[in-house]
């Protein structure tokens, strides 16, 4: 499709939209807002919603009570102790983001996070409290000052949060679509949002490919972890709000800054797939990184040691690792004892108990693994993105709050915000019924196959992991873009071919419509945007590691890559002028250059 998109004073720009190719919807529903995810944030942003009286549909991937929250496992950061205040929690923040952090969106974290939280607790929230009283307890984690970390289930923080909210989503008698991969935005004539299509797995309501038509959709997803081989992160983590919003022309910023946890249970070189995190708050409360000889190689590196910020530890680990000619190095917690551990860390104690690893008596193996996406789809300090009535907000978002590095337990905090302030938006304004939705004029996005997961994964990890250079991004670039054309060369094959256009017999077979080719179509595109941006950006930066550009350098890339996708598969580029992010509605940007 083609139009005209508002975007406040000036001239209207042009735009057009893509879209997977999928079955027509066979279904359809009516609402005032679809949220995309049951996470902190989307569950977070539909209670609001729904409370003000707007009809309120959540549509999760799996399970509503199997968001990425579930996972987290340290807490959630704000400044609720005795002598601590937001100013504090800014500064190391910011000081975290090295240097591109947009400073209105850390102040809006920082300053309205402690209501925030109390509001959660009041949602029925239960976070650990010191012995003998009432306080929440609190502990520190990478790159804080203070022990501002409120914590649940000892290491459970995560799960105890999802809990409270799952149970108030249900309390409300909220309409919920579980087990549902949500495909593409739908747009009006105008380019305004109108709703989403989406494919609901297995039994239930509906089945199959379906719609529901809203104004306004939020984009909760989580993150795209699983464009890596090994990640903390679990199996629905496929980039999907990023891919959608994407393909709707909304803008993209920082996918380079992918944050590697530092430590992260090590199960050998072939591991893939979802890997046992072992939480900060574990080096929080005392324990080591230690090489195989027991020595200690933080010390001096930082003056915060092991509670150094996650890029400069996960850097420390590699490096000593490559002087050792090993793939990792242990975090040595002995000296908590068996009550410690059982007590505080029963979640870790178990996963590592699970894999022969007993962390009371042995020093436990870790190594980097992709954890988080400090970037995302680009939002302004009301989570609203480039396309109208589109909102993002949680890990799939780019507030401009993490910056190069995101600070240790800012992301459940982040969500929850951002959450609050886009159920405001949307509530603030009288609530309207969607327009009719219209066809993109664009053929479809070929598919890639199932298989292409792994190949996409081995690729991503080898050439733009934790150590990145011109060579292995060039590299990786290249193999992403060969996938790329094999797709779309599957996708023109004829379905019958004839005297003219006999069966061909080098081309691939086209993929089928279905999630698994859905999902690795997502990571495919999620992974060309950061490998683009990471090619461009030619400076070592908060978790973005340059082996060939070791150092930082302001003067030239303190500031944004502003990514959109165009028919048929190009991604365009412009640059911020500064930290600071413009606004999502404004007059025409200037145009943009092709990247890849």
């Amino acid at each position: 499709m083609t139009g005209t998109r508002p975007t406040g004073p000036g001239t209207p720009t042009r735009y057009d939209t893509l879209r997977l190719q999928a079955p027509a919807p066979g279904w359809s529903i009516e609402a005032d807002v679809v949220v995309v995810g049951s996470g902190v944030a989307g569950l977070t942003a539909a209670l609001r919603c729904a409370a003000a009286g707007r009809r309120t549909v959540v549509v999760t991937k799996a399970r509503l009570d199997d968001g990425s929250t579930r996972w987290a496992q340290g807490g959630i950061a704000a400044a609720l102790g005795e002598g601590d205040t937001p100013e504090q929690h800014l500064t190391d923040t910011l000081v975290a983001g090295a240097g591109l952090c947009d400073e209105d969106a850390v102040r809006t974290l920082v300053t309205e996070g402690p209501d925030a939280v109390r509001r959660l607790i009041a949602t029925g929230a239960r976070f650990d409290t010191a012995p003998g009283g009432d306080e929440i307890a609190l502990t520190r984690e990478g790159g804080h000052r203070r022990r501002r970390i409120a914590h649940a289930g000892g290491d459970a923080t995560g799960a105890e949060i999802s809990r409270a909210l799952v149970d108030a989503v249900r309390a409300q008698g909220l309409r919920t679509i579980e087990n549902a991969l949500v495909l593409d935005l739908l747009t009006d004539a105008d380019g305004r949002t109108a709703g989403v299509t989406l494919h609901v797995m297995g039994e239930g309501q509906h089945d199959g490919v379906g719609a529901v038509h809203a104004p306004a959709v939020v984009l909760a997803t989580g993150g795209m972890g699983q464009v890596f081989s090994a990640t903390t992160n679990p199996a629905v983590s496929t980039g999907d709000g990023v891919a959608l919003a994407l393909r709707a022309g909304a803008e993209v910023s920082d996918l380079e800054f992918v944050q590697f946890h530092p430590t992260v249970l090590y199960l050998g070189p072939d591991a893939e797939g979802q890997q046992p995190l072992i939480s900060e708050a574990v080096r929080g409360e005392g324990a080591h990184l230690v090489d195989a000889d027991g020595i200690r190689f933080m010390t001096g590196q930082h003056e915060l040691a092991e509670l150094a910020p996650r890029d400069i530890v996960a850097k420390a680990i590699m490096r000593r690792a490559q002087e050792r000619g090993t793939e990792h190095m242990y975090l040595d917690a002995r000296h908590f004892g068996a009550r410690m551990w059982a007590e505080r860390f029963p979640t870790i104690l178990a996963a590592c108990r699970a894999h022969g690893i007993d962390p009371v008596t042995e020093p436990i193996p870790v190594a980097p693994a992709a954890h988080y996406a400090s970037g995302g789809v680009r939002t302004d300090l009301y989570g609203r993105t480039t396309v109208p009535g589109l909102y993002a907000c949680g890990e799939v978002a780019c507030t401009g709050v993490h910056g190069a590095n995101r600070l240790a337990s800012n992301s459940l905090l982040e969500g929850l915000v951002f959450a609050e302030r886009i159920a405001d938006d949307i509530t603030s304004a009288p609530a309207r019924r969607p327009g009719p939705a219209v066809e993109p004029a664009a053929a479809p996005v070929p598919l890639l196959a199932p298989e292409a997961r792994t190949t996409i994964q081995r690729i991503m990890t080898a050439g733009a992991g934790v150590l990145r250079s011109a060579a292995s991004l060039t590299e990786a670039a290249t193999a992403l873009a060969r996938l790329q054309r094999a797709a779309a060369e599957a996708a023109a094959t004829p379905d019958s071919p004839t005297e003219t256009t006999p069966p061909p017999t080098d081309r691939p077979k086209p993929a089928e419509p279905g999630v698994e080719a859905w999902e690795v179509t997502n990571l495919l595109l999620v992974a060309r945007v950061l490998v683009a941006g990471a090619i461009r950006r030619e400076e070592t930066r908060g978790c973005h590691w340059r082996e060939d550009h070791a150092d930082r350098d302001d003067a030239h890339w303190q500031r944004h890559f502003l990514v959109t996708h165009r028919p048929p598969h190009t991604l365009h580029t412009r640059t911020t002028d500064t930290a600071a992010f413009p606004a999502t509605t404004a007059a025409p940007a200037p145009e943009t250059e092709p990247i890849q």
